[in-house]
């Protein structure tokens, strides 16, 4: 009995000697954050993102302060988007918003998430989803955040946005015009009319729906659609090609082409190189 307690407490003694050795090796080998900031902020400003995400993330692990961990993180989410990286740039951002919701910088995180989804947006006949996301990030930040800055830069893009929605929706109709699906036509242009009115895709729409509806017998429907085509729209050439379909026996005027005359000045100076 006297010999195992013996064994346990030198047991003990040797676990315990183990233990401050290993924390006092911790501590030697523990990274600065500050210095890994820095580090990151130097690769950063040289435009070597990849290497400063690096430092960043390392240096967000390291902080013990709440306030310049959560900098790093926006630091790191920020070098992600600046690689294009823009799947592992948002998980960074979603994290960031739910470790630290009481960051100065949510705004801003905020902001980056709805240029990412922009920036994402391609033409019209490509997937959907990236326009309808930057669109809801978009119509987040401007209620939240309406007096700032970046809300200002936003809603211009939600105008750019709200073209290329019109426009997507103007494709489909087409589609469905193309292989006679008349009613989801109408409705694709119908939705244009109504959600999109200030976008450059409306006068297109009108004359499609005066199009359809006078081929498929409707006259009475396509001469309403021709009507607030010609009240909003009177000289464009929409509107000429739907008079064109209600008035057989009108003509569509050809442009003259002008040439550009050289000005005075530009005869002068063609004289002397002569």
């Amino acid at each position: 009995m006297y010999h195992k307690l013996i064994f346990i407490i030198l047991i003990l003694f040797v676990a315990a000697s183990c233990a401050k050795k290993e924390e006092a090796y911790e501590t030697k080998n523990k990274a600065d954050p500050y210095k890994l900031y820095e580090e990151g902020f130097n690769s950063f400003s040289k435009g070597d993102y990849y290497y400063a995400e690096k430092k960043f993330s390392e240096a967000e692990l390291n902080f013990k302060i709440v306030e310049f961990a959560a900098k790093s993180a926006i630091m790191s989410s920020y070098s992600l988007y600046g690689i294009n990286f823009y799947s592992e740039a948002l998980e960074n951002l979603d994290r960031y918003l739910r470790k630290y919701p009481a960051d100065k910088n949510i705004m801003y995180a905020h902001y980056l998430i709805a240029i990412i989804h922009y920036e994402q947006i391609s033409d019209e006949k490509k997937d959907l989803k990236p326009l309808l996301e930057a669109n809801k990030k978009i119509d987040f930040f401007v209620q939240e955040y309406p007096n700032s800055d970046y809300a200002m830069d936003l809603k211009f893009k939600k105008d750019l946005i709200q073209n290329q929605l019109a426009a997507k929706e103007l494709y489909v109709a087409k589609y469905y015009i193309s292989i006679q699906k008349w009613v989801p036509a109408i409705n694709r242009l119908k939705n244009i009319i109504e959600d999109y009115e200030k976008t450059v895709f409306v006068e297109e729409a009108l004359h499609r729906l005066v199009e359809i509806n006078y081929y498929l017998g409707l006259e009475k429907e396509a001469k309403k659609y021709a009507k607030i085509l010609g009240y909003n729209y009177n000289s464009s050439q929409w509107f000429e090609q739907s008079y064109k379909i209600l008035n057989k026996d009108y003509k569509i005027k050809k442009k003259k082409v002008e040439t550009k005359k050289e000005s005075g000045f530009l005869n002068k100076i063609l004289k002397k190189i002569k």
